[in-house]
Protein backbone atom coordinates (compact mmCIF):
# COMPACT_ATOMS: atom_id res chain seq x y z
CA UNK A 1 0.00 0.00 0.00
CA UNK A 2 2.91 2.38 0.78
CA UNK A 3 5.58 0.89 -1.47
CA UNK A 4 9.00 2.49 -1.38
CA UNK A 5 8.50 4.46 1.85
CA UNK A 6 10.82 4.46 4.84
CA UNK A 7 9.29 3.62 8.22
CA UNK A 8 9.34 7.32 9.16
CA UNK A 9 7.68 8.28 5.86
CA UNK A 10 5.14 5.50 6.33
CA UNK A 11 4.15 6.80 9.76
CA UNK A 12 3.95 10.38 8.44
CA UNK A 13 1.85 9.37 5.42
CA UNK A 14 -0.45 7.08 7.40
CA UNK A 15 -0.98 9.78 9.99
CA UNK A 16 -1.77 12.32 7.28
CA UNK A 17 -4.37 9.98 5.77
CA UNK A 18 -5.98 9.37 9.14
CA UNK A 19 -6.10 13.07 9.94
CA UNK A 20 -7.51 13.92 6.54
CA UNK A 21 -10.47 11.65 7.15
CA UNK A 22 -11.02 12.97 10.66
CA UNK A 23 -10.70 16.75 10.32
CA UNK A 24 -11.05 19.38 7.57
CA UNK A 25 -8.08 19.31 5.23
CA UNK A 26 -7.42 23.05 5.51
CA UNK A 27 -6.45 22.59 9.19
CA UNK A 28 -3.07 21.26 8.05
CA UNK A 29 -2.90 23.17 4.76
CA UNK A 30 -0.25 25.57 6.05
CA UNK A 31 2.50 22.94 6.10
CA UNK A 32 1.10 20.42 3.60
CA UNK A 33 1.70 20.90 -0.10
CA UNK A 34 0.05 18.78 -2.77
CA UNK A 35 1.69 16.81 -5.54
CA UNK A 36 -1.30 17.49 -7.78
CA UNK A 37 -4.26 19.88 -7.81
CA UNK A 38 -7.20 19.53 -10.20
CA UNK A 39 -9.84 22.19 -10.82
CA UNK A 40 -13.02 21.97 -12.87
CA UNK A 41 -16.48 20.49 -12.63
CA UNK A 42 -15.96 17.47 -10.37
CA UNK A 43 -18.57 14.80 -9.66
CA UNK A 44 -17.52 13.10 -6.45
CA UNK A 45 -19.93 10.12 -6.30
CA UNK A 46 -20.57 11.22 -2.72
CA UNK A 47 -24.29 12.02 -2.54
CA UNK A 48 -24.22 13.48 -6.08
CA UNK A 49 -21.99 16.26 -4.81
CA UNK A 50 -20.31 18.61 -7.29
CA UNK A 51 -17.12 20.41 -6.23
CA UNK A 52 -14.60 22.72 -7.88
CA UNK A 53 -11.21 21.36 -6.87
CA UNK A 54 -9.22 18.68 -5.09
CA UNK A 55 -5.63 18.19 -3.97
CA UNK A 56 -3.60 14.97 -4.01
CA UNK A 57 -0.60 14.01 -1.89
CA UNK A 58 1.19 10.65 -1.93
CA UNK A 59 -1.55 9.12 -4.04
CA UNK A 60 -4.49 10.19 -1.85
CA UNK A 61 -6.99 13.04 -1.83
CA UNK A 62 -6.05 15.49 0.93
CA UNK A 63 -8.57 18.21 0.07
CA UNK A 64 -11.91 18.20 -1.74
CA UNK A 65 -13.82 21.46 -2.04
CA UNK A 66 -13.71 24.82 -3.81
CA UNK A 67 -10.98 26.63 -5.73
CA UNK A 68 -10.25 29.07 -2.95
CA UNK A 69 -9.82 26.29 -0.42
CA UNK A 70 -7.36 24.39 -2.59
CA UNK A 71 -4.98 27.33 -3.07
CA UNK A 72 -2.95 26.79 0.16
CA UNK A 73 -2.03 23.30 -1.03
CA UNK A 74 -0.27 24.62 -4.13
CA UNK A 75 3.50 25.05 -3.99
CA UNK A 76 4.50 27.14 -6.98
CA UNK A 77 6.88 25.34 -9.29
CA UNK A 78 6.38 21.98 -7.57
CA UNK A 79 2.67 21.18 -7.42
CA UNK A 80 1.22 20.11 -10.75
CA UNK A 81 -1.97 22.07 -11.38
CA UNK A 82 -4.57 20.88 -13.93
CA UNK A 83 -7.32 23.36 -14.77
CA UNK A 84 -9.99 21.24 -16.49
CA UNK A 85 -12.66 23.93 -16.33
CA UNK A 86 -14.91 23.91 -19.39
CA UNK A 87 -13.22 20.86 -20.91
CA UNK A 88 -15.51 18.13 -19.65
CA UNK A 89 -16.14 16.31 -16.37
CA UNK A 90 -13.77 15.14 -13.65
CA UNK A 91 -15.09 12.07 -11.83
CA UNK A 92 -13.93 8.97 -9.95
CA UNK A 93 -12.54 6.22 -12.15
CA UNK A 94 -14.96 3.43 -12.97
CA UNK A 95 -15.31 -0.20 -12.00
CA UNK A 96 -16.51 -3.20 -13.97
CA UNK A 97 -18.35 -5.60 -11.68
CA UNK A 98 -18.27 -8.64 -13.95
CA UNK A 99 -16.52 -9.35 -17.24
CA UNK A 100 -14.20 -11.85 -18.90
CA UNK A 101 -11.25 -9.86 -20.21
CA UNK A 102 -8.81 -12.46 -18.92
CA UNK A 103 -10.35 -15.39 -20.76
CA UNK A 104 -10.99 -13.27 -23.88
CA UNK A 105 -7.37 -12.14 -24.16
CA UNK A 106 -6.22 -15.64 -23.27
CA UNK A 107 -8.11 -17.06 -26.23
CA UNK A 108 -6.43 -14.50 -28.46
CA UNK A 109 -3.05 -15.69 -27.23
CA UNK A 110 -3.77 -19.42 -27.60
CA UNK A 111 -6.36 -19.48 -30.35
CA UNK A 112 -8.77 -17.57 -32.53
CA UNK A 113 -11.35 -14.84 -31.88
CA UNK A 114 -14.37 -15.01 -34.20
CA UNK A 115 -16.01 -11.71 -35.15
CA UNK A 116 -19.67 -11.06 -34.43
CA UNK A 117 -20.49 -10.76 -38.13
CA UNK A 118 -18.67 -13.93 -39.22
CA UNK A 119 -21.10 -16.48 -40.67
CA UNK A 120 -21.01 -20.29 -40.83
CA UNK A 121 -19.47 -20.35 -44.28
CA UNK A 122 -16.55 -18.14 -43.29
CA UNK A 123 -16.16 -20.10 -40.07
CA UNK A 124 -15.81 -23.42 -41.89
CA UNK A 125 -13.85 -22.29 -44.95
CA UNK A 126 -11.48 -19.73 -43.42
CA UNK A 127 -11.52 -19.47 -39.61
CA UNK A 128 -11.30 -23.13 -38.62
CA UNK A 129 -8.71 -24.09 -41.30
CA UNK A 130 -6.53 -21.12 -40.33
CA UNK A 131 -6.84 -21.99 -36.63
CA UNK A 132 -5.78 -25.58 -37.38
CA UNK A 133 -2.84 -24.33 -39.46
CA UNK A 134 -1.75 -22.09 -36.59
CA UNK A 135 -1.99 -24.97 -34.13
CA UNK A 136 0.08 -27.27 -36.32
CA UNK A 137 2.77 -24.61 -36.88
CA UNK A 138 3.08 -23.87 -33.16
CA UNK A 139 2.73 -27.45 -31.94
CA UNK A 140 -0.40 -26.58 -29.96
CA UNK A 141 -2.27 -29.43 -28.33
CA UNK A 142 -5.66 -27.75 -28.82
CA UNK A 143 -7.44 -25.83 -31.58
CA UNK A 144 -9.22 -23.15 -29.57
CA UNK A 145 -11.55 -20.29 -30.43
CA UNK A 146 -14.35 -18.05 -29.19
CA UNK A 147 -16.97 -15.68 -30.57
CA UNK A 148 -19.34 -17.36 -33.02
CA UNK A 149 -22.87 -15.94 -32.87
CA UNK A 150 -25.57 -18.51 -32.13
CA UNK A 151 -28.35 -16.64 -33.93
CA UNK A 152 -26.28 -16.66 -37.13
CA UNK A 153 -25.23 -20.31 -36.77
CA UNK A 154 -28.28 -22.10 -35.33
CA UNK A 155 -29.99 -22.92 -38.65
CA UNK A 156 -26.93 -24.80 -39.96
CA UNK A 157 -24.70 -25.61 -36.99
CA UNK A 158 -21.44 -27.29 -38.02
CA UNK A 159 -21.27 -30.91 -36.82
CA UNK A 160 -18.38 -32.80 -35.26
CA UNK A 161 -18.10 -34.76 -38.51
CA UNK A 162 -17.65 -31.55 -40.49
CA UNK A 163 -15.02 -30.34 -38.03
CA UNK A 164 -13.32 -33.77 -38.20
CA UNK A 165 -12.98 -33.32 -41.96
CA UNK A 166 -10.79 -30.28 -41.24
CA UNK A 167 -8.93 -31.71 -38.22
CA UNK A 168 -9.43 -35.02 -36.45
CA UNK A 169 -6.10 -35.48 -34.65
CA UNK A 170 -6.10 -32.37 -32.39
CA UNK A 171 -8.95 -31.63 -29.92
CA UNK A 172 -11.04 -28.74 -31.20
CA UNK A 173 -13.10 -26.35 -29.01
CA UNK A 174 -14.93 -23.26 -30.25
CA UNK A 175 -17.00 -21.32 -27.68
CA UNK A 176 -19.82 -19.04 -28.77
CA UNK A 177 -19.79 -15.30 -28.02
CA UNK A 178 -21.74 -15.81 -24.78
CA UNK A 179 -19.41 -18.65 -23.71
CA UNK A 180 -22.50 -20.71 -22.89
CA UNK A 181 -22.28 -23.04 -25.88
CA UNK A 182 -19.53 -24.68 -27.92
CA UNK A 183 -18.71 -26.68 -31.03
CA UNK A 184 -16.20 -29.54 -30.74
CA UNK A 185 -14.78 -32.33 -32.86
CA UNK A 186 -15.02 -36.07 -32.16
CA UNK A 187 -11.60 -36.37 -30.54
CA UNK A 188 -12.53 -34.00 -27.71
CA UNK A 189 -15.81 -35.84 -27.11
CA UNK A 190 -13.81 -39.04 -26.81
CA UNK A 191 -11.30 -37.46 -24.41
CA UNK A 192 -14.21 -36.22 -22.26
CA UNK A 193 -15.87 -39.62 -22.19
CA UNK A 194 -18.97 -38.51 -24.05
CA UNK A 195 -18.44 -41.22 -26.66
CA UNK A 196 -15.91 -43.97 -27.31
CA UNK A 197 -13.39 -44.18 -30.14
CA UNK A 198 -15.56 -46.74 -31.92
CA UNK A 199 -18.52 -44.33 -31.85
CA UNK A 200 -20.45 -45.78 -28.93
CA UNK A 201 -22.50 -43.19 -27.02
CA UNK A 202 -21.38 -43.09 -23.37
CA UNK A 203 -23.31 -40.03 -22.16
CA UNK A 204 -26.89 -39.18 -23.09
CA UNK A 205 -28.15 -35.72 -24.01
CA UNK A 206 -28.99 -34.85 -20.39
CA UNK A 207 -26.24 -36.87 -18.67
CA UNK A 208 -24.27 -33.79 -17.57
CA UNK A 209 -26.25 -31.90 -15.00
CA UNK A 210 -27.04 -28.33 -15.98
CA UNK A 211 -26.08 -28.93 -19.58
CA UNK A 212 -27.18 -30.51 -22.81
CA UNK A 213 -25.27 -32.68 -25.25
CA UNK A 214 -26.57 -32.12 -28.76
CA UNK A 215 -27.55 -35.28 -30.59
CA UNK A 216 -27.59 -35.81 -34.35
CA UNK A 217 -30.13 -37.65 -36.46
CA UNK A 218 -27.93 -40.76 -36.20
CA UNK A 219 -28.41 -40.84 -32.41
CA UNK A 220 -24.81 -39.85 -31.61
CA UNK A 221 -23.41 -36.55 -30.23
CA UNK A 222 -23.28 -33.92 -32.97
CA UNK A 223 -20.54 -31.78 -31.41
CA UNK A 224 -22.84 -29.01 -30.09
CA UNK A 225 -22.87 -28.56 -26.30
CA UNK A 226 -24.85 -26.19 -24.08
CA UNK A 227 -24.16 -24.69 -20.66
CA UNK A 228 -22.49 -27.00 -18.12
CA UNK A 229 -21.93 -29.70 -20.75
CA UNK A 230 -19.69 -27.18 -22.48
CA UNK A 231 -17.56 -26.48 -19.39
CA UNK A 232 -17.39 -30.20 -18.60
CA UNK A 233 -15.92 -31.04 -21.98
CA UNK A 234 -13.57 -28.05 -21.82
CA UNK A 235 -12.18 -29.32 -18.51
CA UNK A 236 -10.78 -32.34 -20.38
CA UNK A 237 -8.40 -30.24 -22.44
CA UNK A 238 -4.74 -30.17 -21.46
CA UNK A 239 -5.26 -26.86 -19.65
CA UNK A 240 -1.94 -26.75 -17.77
CA UNK A 241 0.07 -26.80 -20.99
CA UNK A 242 -2.52 -24.79 -22.89
CA UNK A 243 -2.02 -21.65 -20.80
CA UNK A 244 1.02 -20.84 -18.66
CA UNK A 245 1.84 -18.25 -15.99
CA UNK A 246 3.97 -16.28 -18.45
CA UNK A 247 1.05 -16.19 -20.88
CA UNK A 248 -1.21 -15.06 -18.03
CA UNK A 249 1.11 -12.16 -17.16
CA UNK A 250 1.04 -11.03 -20.79
CA UNK A 251 -2.76 -11.22 -20.74
CA UNK A 252 -2.87 -9.18 -17.52
CA UNK A 253 -0.83 -6.46 -19.25
CA UNK A 254 -3.22 -6.37 -22.21
CA UNK A 255 -6.24 -6.40 -19.90
CA UNK A 256 -4.82 -3.49 -17.92
CA UNK A 257 -4.25 -1.45 -21.08
CA UNK A 258 -7.83 -2.13 -22.12
CA UNK A 259 -9.30 -1.24 -18.73
CA UNK A 260 -7.34 1.98 -18.26
CA UNK A 261 -8.13 3.20 -21.77
CA UNK A 262 -11.85 2.93 -21.01
CA UNK A 263 -11.60 4.46 -17.55
CA UNK A 264 -11.75 1.34 -15.33
CA UNK A 265 -9.43 0.88 -12.34
CA UNK A 266 -11.54 -1.72 -10.49
CA UNK A 267 -12.45 -5.04 -12.11
CA UNK A 268 -14.04 -8.27 -10.87
CA UNK A 269 -13.26 -11.13 -13.22
CA UNK A 270 -16.21 -13.42 -13.93
CA UNK A 271 -14.35 -16.72 -14.25
CA UNK A 272 -10.80 -16.65 -12.89
CA UNK A 273 -10.31 -20.44 -12.81
CA UNK A 274 -11.14 -20.61 -16.51
CA UNK A 275 -8.33 -23.10 -17.10
CA UNK A 276 -9.28 -25.12 -14.02
CA UNK A 277 -6.14 -24.10 -12.13
CA UNK A 278 -4.62 -21.11 -10.28
CA UNK A 279 -2.50 -19.77 -13.16
CA UNK A 280 -4.11 -16.33 -13.12
CA UNK A 281 -3.79 -15.98 -9.36
CA UNK A 282 -0.06 -16.68 -9.49
CA UNK A 283 0.41 -14.34 -12.45
CA UNK A 284 -1.44 -11.49 -10.73
CA UNK A 285 0.67 -11.86 -7.62
CA UNK A 286 3.84 -11.55 -9.69
CA UNK A 287 2.38 -8.67 -11.74
CA UNK A 288 1.62 -6.65 -8.61
CA UNK A 289 4.95 -7.40 -6.94
CA UNK A 290 6.72 -6.07 -10.03
CA UNK A 291 5.02 -2.69 -9.44
CA UNK A 292 3.36 -2.75 -12.86
CA UNK A 293 -0.23 -3.24 -11.72
CA UNK A 294 -2.36 -0.08 -12.00
CA UNK A 295 -5.82 -1.36 -11.07
CA UNK A 296 -7.54 -3.52 -8.45
CA UNK A 297 -8.39 -7.02 -9.64
CA UNK A 298 -11.04 -9.23 -8.07
CA UNK A 299 -11.01 -12.98 -8.73
CA UNK A 300 -13.96 -15.39 -8.71
CA UNK A 301 -13.48 -19.17 -8.51
CA UNK A 302 -16.10 -20.94 -10.59
CA UNK A 303 -18.12 -23.94 -9.43
CA UNK A 304 -20.00 -26.00 -12.04
CA UNK A 305 -22.78 -28.40 -11.11
CA UNK A 306 -20.87 -31.47 -12.32
CA UNK A 307 -17.91 -30.77 -9.99
CA UNK A 308 -16.96 -32.17 -6.57
CA UNK A 309 -18.08 -29.10 -4.66
CA UNK A 310 -16.26 -29.79 -1.39
CA UNK A 311 -12.98 -30.21 -3.27
CA UNK A 312 -13.62 -27.01 -5.24
CA UNK A 313 -14.47 -25.11 -2.06
CA UNK A 314 -11.13 -26.12 -0.60
CA UNK A 315 -9.40 -24.80 -3.72
CA UNK A 316 -11.36 -21.53 -3.57
CA UNK A 317 -10.34 -21.08 0.05
CA UNK A 318 -6.72 -21.88 -0.79
CA UNK A 319 -6.35 -19.18 -3.46
CA UNK A 320 -7.08 -16.51 -0.86
CA UNK A 321 -3.37 -16.76 -0.06
CA UNK A 322 -2.86 -14.54 -3.13
CA UNK A 323 -4.80 -11.65 -1.55
CA UNK A 324 -3.07 -8.28 -1.38
CA UNK A 325 -3.94 -4.59 -1.64
CA UNK A 326 -4.63 -4.90 -5.38
CA UNK A 327 -5.48 -8.60 -5.76
CA UNK A 328 -8.70 -9.82 -4.13
CA UNK A 329 -9.42 -13.55 -4.42
CA UNK A 330 -12.62 -13.54 -2.40
CA UNK A 331 -15.48 -14.69 -4.64
CA UNK A 332 -17.15 -17.91 -5.77
CA UNK A 333 -18.94 -17.84 -9.13
CA UNK A 334 -21.89 -20.09 -10.03
CA UNK A 335 -24.26 -20.36 -12.97
CA UNK A 336 -27.83 -20.72 -11.72
CA UNK A 337 -29.18 -20.82 -15.28
CA UNK A 338 -28.32 -19.87 -18.85
CA UNK A 339 -29.64 -16.90 -20.82
CA UNK A 340 -33.30 -16.01 -21.29
CA UNK A 341 -32.82 -14.88 -24.88
CA UNK A 342 -31.39 -18.26 -25.92
CA UNK A 343 -34.05 -20.24 -24.08
CA UNK A 344 -31.83 -21.54 -21.27
CA UNK A 345 -32.76 -18.98 -18.61
CA UNK A 346 -34.88 -20.41 -15.74
CA UNK A 347 -38.25 -18.64 -15.92
CA UNK A 348 -41.79 -18.81 -14.56
CA UNK A 349 -44.19 -18.87 -16.39
CA UNK A 350 -42.47 -21.09 -18.92
CA UNK A 351 -41.44 -20.33 -22.51
CA UNK A 352 -44.24 -20.32 -25.07
CA UNK A 353 -43.09 -23.72 -26.38
CA UNK A 354 -43.57 -25.23 -22.91
CA UNK A 355 -40.02 -25.63 -21.63
CA UNK A 356 -38.62 -23.78 -18.57
CA UNK A 357 -34.92 -23.38 -19.36
CA UNK A 358 -31.91 -24.97 -17.73
CA UNK A 359 -31.38 -24.76 -13.97
CA UNK A 360 -28.10 -25.99 -12.51
CA UNK A 361 -28.68 -26.12 -8.77
CA UNK A 362 -31.36 -26.83 -6.20
CA UNK A 363 -32.19 -24.22 -3.61
CA UNK A 364 -30.80 -26.41 -0.84
CA UNK A 365 -27.50 -26.80 -2.69
CA UNK A 366 -27.07 -23.07 -3.19
CA UNK A 367 -28.01 -22.47 0.45
CA UNK A 368 -25.40 -24.96 1.63
CA UNK A 369 -22.67 -23.59 -0.67
CA UNK A 370 -23.46 -20.03 0.42
CA UNK A 371 -23.30 -20.96 4.11
CA UNK A 372 -19.93 -22.69 3.68
CA UNK A 373 -18.50 -19.97 1.44
CA UNK A 374 -19.47 -17.10 3.75
CA UNK A 375 -18.09 -19.00 6.75
CA UNK A 376 -14.74 -19.15 4.94
CA UNK A 377 -14.67 -15.45 4.02
CA UNK A 378 -15.85 -15.96 0.46
CA UNK A 379 -18.64 -13.98 -1.19
CA UNK A 380 -21.09 -15.59 -3.61
CA UNK A 381 -21.29 -14.20 -7.14
CA UNK A 382 -24.11 -15.99 -8.98
CA UNK A 383 -25.18 -15.65 -12.61
CA UNK A 384 -28.99 -15.64 -12.77
CA UNK A 385 -31.11 -14.18 -15.57
CA UNK A 386 -34.55 -15.77 -15.37
CA UNK A 387 -36.94 -14.68 -12.62
CA UNK A 388 -37.21 -18.24 -11.26
CA UNK A 389 -33.41 -18.43 -11.12
CA UNK A 390 -33.16 -15.05 -9.38
CA UNK A 391 -35.82 -16.12 -6.87
CA UNK A 392 -33.97 -19.33 -6.06
CA UNK A 393 -30.75 -17.43 -5.44
CA UNK A 394 -32.50 -14.88 -3.22
CA UNK A 395 -34.05 -17.71 -1.19
CA UNK A 396 -30.67 -19.34 -0.73
CA UNK A 397 -28.92 -16.12 0.26
CA UNK A 398 -31.62 -15.32 2.81
CA UNK A 399 -31.44 -18.80 4.35
CA UNK A 400 -27.71 -19.47 4.16
CA UNK A 401 -25.92 -16.16 3.72
CA UNK A 402 -24.45 -13.50 5.95
CA UNK A 403 -25.64 -10.01 4.96
CA UNK A 404 -22.21 -8.52 5.68
CA UNK A 405 -20.69 -10.76 2.96
CA UNK A 406 -22.51 -8.82 0.19
CA UNK A 407 -23.56 -11.92 -1.75
CA UNK A 408 -24.23 -10.83 -5.32
CA UNK A 409 -26.54 -11.71 -8.19
CA UNK A 410 -25.24 -10.98 -11.70
CA UNK A 411 -27.22 -9.99 -14.85
CA UNK A 412 -30.89 -10.39 -13.67
CA UNK A 413 -33.02 -10.15 -16.79
CA UNK A 414 -36.29 -10.65 -14.93
CA UNK A 415 -37.14 -10.25 -11.23
CA UNK A 416 -40.32 -11.07 -9.29
CA UNK A 417 -41.62 -7.92 -7.60
CA UNK A 418 -41.41 -9.26 -3.97
CA UNK A 419 -37.76 -10.19 -4.46
CA UNK A 420 -36.65 -6.55 -4.72
CA UNK A 421 -37.52 -5.88 -1.07
CA UNK A 422 -36.00 -9.17 0.03
CA UNK A 423 -32.73 -8.27 -1.69
CA UNK A 424 -32.68 -4.89 0.04
CA UNK A 425 -33.59 -6.30 3.46
CA UNK A 426 -30.81 -8.91 3.28
CA UNK A 427 -28.05 -6.72 1.78
CA UNK A 428 -27.98 -8.73 -1.43
CA UNK A 429 -25.95 -6.93 -4.09
CA UNK A 430 -26.79 -6.63 -7.77
CA UNK A 431 -24.39 -6.37 -10.70
CA UNK A 432 -26.71 -5.08 -13.39
CA UNK A 433 -26.65 -5.70 -17.12
CA UNK A 434 -27.38 -2.08 -18.00
CA UNK A 435 -25.80 -2.49 -21.44
CA UNK A 436 -28.51 -5.02 -22.41
CA UNK A 437 -31.47 -2.75 -21.59
CA UNK A 438 -32.44 -2.40 -25.24
CA UNK A 439 -33.69 -4.48 -28.16
CA UNK A 440 -33.37 -3.85 -31.86
CA UNK A 441 -36.56 -4.20 -33.91
CA UNK A 442 -36.09 -7.80 -35.09
CA UNK A 443 -35.05 -8.95 -31.63
CA UNK A 444 -38.04 -7.27 -29.97
CA UNK A 445 -40.37 -9.07 -32.38
CA UNK A 446 -38.65 -12.41 -31.75
CA UNK A 447 -39.08 -12.06 -27.97
CA UNK A 448 -42.86 -12.00 -28.51
CA UNK A 449 -42.68 -15.42 -30.17
CA UNK A 450 -40.70 -17.18 -27.43
CA UNK A 451 -41.30 -15.39 -24.10
CA UNK A 452 -44.49 -15.25 -22.03
CA UNK A 453 -46.38 -12.12 -21.05
CA UNK A 454 -44.39 -9.17 -19.75
CA UNK A 455 -41.07 -10.94 -20.27
CA UNK A 456 -41.40 -10.35 -23.99
CA UNK A 457 -41.41 -6.56 -23.48
CA UNK A 458 -39.42 -6.24 -20.24
CA UNK A 459 -35.83 -7.18 -19.51
CA UNK A 460 -32.89 -6.11 -17.33
CA UNK A 461 -34.45 -3.87 -14.66
CA UNK A 462 -32.42 -0.96 -13.30
CA UNK A 463 -34.52 1.74 -11.63
CA UNK A 464 -36.25 -0.77 -9.35
CA UNK A 465 -32.93 -1.64 -7.75
CA UNK A 466 -32.31 2.00 -6.86
CA UNK A 467 -35.92 2.56 -5.79
CA UNK A 468 -35.72 -0.35 -3.36
CA UNK A 469 -32.34 0.62 -1.91
CA UNK A 470 -30.47 -2.35 -3.38
CA UNK A 471 -26.71 -1.79 -3.80
CA UNK A 472 -26.03 -1.67 -7.55
CA UNK A 473 -22.88 -1.94 -9.63
CA UNK A 474 -22.71 -2.44 -13.36
CA UNK A 475 -20.86 -4.80 -15.66
CA UNK A 476 -20.06 -5.33 -19.33
CA UNK A 477 -19.63 -9.15 -19.35
CA UNK A 478 -17.04 -8.58 -22.11
CA UNK A 479 -16.70 -10.32 -24.56
CA UNK A 480 -20.11 -11.96 -24.08
CA UNK A 481 -22.71 -10.42 -26.41
CA UNK A 482 -19.79 -8.79 -28.14
CA UNK A 483 -22.02 -6.49 -30.20
CA UNK A 484 -22.80 -4.52 -27.01
CA UNK A 485 -20.67 -1.55 -25.88
CA UNK A 486 -17.89 -2.16 -23.38
CA UNK A 487 -16.99 1.43 -22.50
CA UNK A 488 -18.76 2.98 -19.48
CA UNK A 489 -20.31 5.95 -21.27
CA UNK A 490 -21.84 3.84 -24.02
CA UNK A 491 -23.47 1.77 -21.31
CA UNK A 492 -24.54 4.91 -19.45
CA UNK A 493 -26.38 6.15 -22.54
CA UNK A 494 -28.30 2.87 -22.87
CA UNK A 495 -29.26 3.06 -19.20
CA UNK A 496 -30.71 6.54 -19.80
CA UNK A 497 -32.40 5.97 -23.16
CA UNK A 498 -33.22 2.27 -23.48
CA UNK A 499 -31.68 2.39 -26.97
CA UNK A 500 -28.29 1.18 -28.16
CA UNK A 501 -26.79 4.08 -30.07
CA UNK A 502 -25.54 2.03 -33.03
CA UNK A 503 -28.75 -0.01 -33.41
CA UNK A 504 -31.57 2.51 -33.08
CA UNK A 505 -35.01 1.07 -32.45
CA UNK A 506 -37.67 2.03 -29.95
CA UNK A 507 -36.76 2.79 -26.32
CA UNK A 508 -36.98 -0.41 -24.28
CA UNK A 509 -38.91 -0.61 -20.98
CA UNK A 510 -38.69 3.11 -20.25
CA UNK A 511 -40.13 2.70 -16.73
CA UNK A 512 -36.79 1.19 -15.68
CA UNK A 513 -34.48 3.85 -17.09
CA UNK A 514 -32.22 5.61 -14.57
CA UNK A 515 -30.82 9.11 -14.07
CA UNK A 516 -27.35 10.23 -15.04
CA UNK A 517 -26.33 10.39 -11.39
CA UNK A 518 -27.60 6.87 -10.72
CA UNK A 519 -25.68 5.50 -13.70
CA UNK A 520 -22.46 7.20 -12.56
CA UNK A 521 -23.01 5.90 -9.03
CA UNK A 522 -23.29 2.31 -10.30
CA UNK A 523 -20.16 2.85 -12.39
CA UNK A 524 -18.05 4.13 -9.50
CA UNK A 525 -18.83 3.82 -5.78
CA UNK A 526 -21.32 1.02 -6.53
CA UNK A 527 -18.56 -1.18 -7.90
CA UNK A 528 -16.25 -0.21 -5.04
CA UNK A 529 -18.90 -1.33 -2.55
CA UNK A 530 -19.40 -4.62 -4.38
CA UNK A 531 -15.65 -5.25 -4.11
CA UNK A 532 -15.39 -4.09 -0.46
CA UNK A 533 -13.27 -1.12 -1.57
CA UNK A 534 -15.55 1.81 -0.66
CA UNK A 535 -13.34 2.99 2.22
CA UNK A 536 -10.38 3.32 -0.16
CA UNK A 537 -11.74 3.94 -3.66
CA UNK A 538 -14.80 4.65 -5.78
CA UNK A 539 -15.40 8.31 -4.91
CA UNK A 540 -13.51 11.58 -4.61
CA UNK A 541 -13.23 11.99 -0.87
CA UNK A 542 -10.49 13.14 1.49
CA UNK A 543 -8.35 10.20 2.58
CA UNK A 544 -9.19 7.89 -0.33
CA UNK A 545 -6.83 6.87 -3.10
CA UNK A 546 -6.83 9.40 -5.93
CA UNK A 547 -8.34 7.23 -8.67
CA UNK A 548 -10.10 9.55 -11.12
CA UNK A 549 -10.86 10.41 -14.73
CA UNK A 550 -10.66 13.51 -16.88
CA UNK A 551 -13.59 12.94 -19.26
CA UNK A 552 -13.64 14.83 -22.55
CA UNK A 553 -17.38 15.61 -22.26
CA UNK A 554 -19.67 16.63 -19.41
CA UNK A 555 -21.90 13.57 -19.33
CA UNK A 556 -24.08 15.19 -16.67
CA UNK A 557 -25.33 17.93 -19.01
CA UNK A 558 -24.50 17.09 -22.64
CA UNK A 559 -27.31 15.90 -24.96
CA UNK A 560 -28.23 12.41 -23.86
CA UNK A 561 -27.58 10.89 -27.29
CA UNK A 562 -24.01 12.21 -27.19
CA UNK A 563 -23.04 10.52 -23.93
CA UNK A 564 -21.63 7.47 -25.74
CA UNK A 565 -19.09 9.72 -27.48
CA UNK A 566 -17.48 10.62 -24.15
CA UNK A 567 -14.03 9.13 -23.53
CA UNK A 568 -11.40 9.41 -20.82
CA UNK A 569 -8.88 12.06 -21.77
CA UNK A 570 -6.79 10.68 -18.91
CA UNK A 571 -7.08 7.96 -16.26
CA UNK A 572 -5.36 8.33 -12.88
CA UNK A 573 -4.60 5.56 -10.39
CA UNK A 574 -3.37 6.49 -6.93
CA UNK A 575 -2.58 10.00 -8.14
CA UNK A 576 -0.52 8.92 -11.15
CA UNK A 577 -1.58 9.28 -14.77
CA UNK A 578 -1.76 5.75 -16.14
CA UNK A 579 -3.55 6.48 -19.42
CA UNK A 580 -3.67 9.46 -21.75
CA UNK A 581 -5.81 9.60 -24.89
Amino acid sequence: MFRGLTRRDFIKTASLAALSMAIPADVFAADTKADLVVCGKIFTSEGNRIVEAFAVKDGRFIYVGDKKGVEPFIERGKTEVIDYSGKGLVMPSCGNGHAHYLSAYAVQSIGTMIAYDDDVNKFMTEIVPNAVKKARETGAKVVYGMGWEYEKFKSKLPTRQQLDAICSDIPMYFADEENHKCLVNTLLLVKAGVMSEDGKVLLKADSIRGGEIGMGSDGTPNGFLKEQASTYVRSHLDNDSLFTVDMAKSVLTKTQEHLLSEGYTMYLDGYSSYFFNDVYYRAAQQFEKSGDMKFVLGFSYEFDSWMDIDAKLAQAVAVQKYNSSQVKANWIKLFMDGTVESGTGFIDPVYLDGHQGIVNWTEDEITDITRKANANGLTMHIHALGNAGVNRVVNAYVKGGKPEMRNTIVHLRNVNEPDYKRMADNNIYVTSGMLWHHAYKEQAEEFKTILPGKMSVEGYPMKSFFDNGIPVSFHTDYPALSNSPDEPFGIMEIALTGVCYFEGGKPWWTEELVTREQALTALTIGCAQQMFLENERGSIKTGKYADFLLVNKDVLTCPVKEIHTAKPAATYFEGQKVYSA
